[in-house]
């Protein structure tokens, strides 16, 4: 028997690398890079890790903002203009000043928490999911100050002037110090909160739960849970408040909408 020529040898091999299945891309995606096998104590003793490292720097921010809490309190009192705070009890300032350091540090500190967040779920993150983080991350940061800054420059002052004028005639405007603060601080996080809504619906569309007609089609209940969400996010009882937020929500839903309906879901 003669032995095959290069030209045959060559010939089977590309008849043979033809028939072999290319690789699918949809399979490297839903890999898992690196996956190292861990045992359930070591998942437990990372996260008590993680979660020290956390405890930590939020301490230390709430430290450093206890520091320059009159400075912050000064701040947070410009929406409140022409009202005098009162004391109305001995200590009232101090454990406002706790309050208001208290969420200063945890709002400075929150980039250090979801990076720890990020870093106890990576390892078990497909290709595909990891692709996500950093649009996620970045989008839903931007959304919550952007949320912070839309309840203090049009949220507060507009529930603030509403109390101011009503009864202004007949009312002096004396407020507590630690009423007005819980007031403010619940409307700022509340608000940062409810602007988290585009990222919930783009994160449904790209796993496809819920496509973008059907969030176009619910929208007679999405009108209805926006003034729902207004009445109850906000801690004050007047319309406008409550119609702003709720105006915020449906424009954050239909943007939502139109983010998902880009990226073809």
């Amino acid at each position: 028997m003669t032995p095959p020529s290069d030209l045959e040898t060559l010939d089977n091999q590309t008849l043979v690398s033809s028939a072999a299945p290319a690789e699918d891309p949809d399979s490297f995606l839903d890999e898992v890079p690196a996956d190292l096998e861990m045992s359930l104590f070591d998942h437990l003793e990372e996260l008590r890790r993680r979660i020290f490292y956390s405890l930590i720097a939020v301490f230390v921010c709430i430290v450093g903002c206890f520091f320059v809490v009159n400075q912050i309190v000064q701040l947070l009192e410009v929406p409140a203009q022409g009202v005098k705070f009162l004391q109305l009890s001995p200590g009232e300032y101090f454990f406002v000043s706790l309050k208001v350091a208290g969420y200063s540090g945890l709002l400075i500190g929150s980039p250090f928490i979801l990076y720890q967040i990020i870093m106890f779920v990576l390892p078990g993150l497909t290709r595909r999911e990891r692709r996500l983080i950093g649009p996620v991350v970045l989008g839903s940061s931007v959304l919550f100050f952007a949320g912070l800054a839309f309840a203090y420059i049009a949220l507060i002052p507009a529930a603030l002037n509403f109390f101011i004028n009503y009864g202004a005639d007949v009312v002096e405007q004396l407020w507590s110090i630690d009423r007005y603060f819980e007031f403010v601080l619940l409307l700022l996080f509340s608000t940062g909160l409810a602007f988290q809504i585009p990222i919930v619906q783009l994160l449904l569309g790209l796993l496809g739960i819920v496509s973008s007609q059907q969030m176009l089609s619910s929208w007679r209940f999405v009108l209805l849970g926006a003034a729902v969400l207004g009445a109850v996010l906000t801690p004050s009882t007047d319309p406008v408040t409550q119609s702003l937020l709720g105006g915020a929500v449906l424009f954050l839903y239909f943007g939502g909408i139109g983010m998902v309906k880009v990226i073809g879901r």
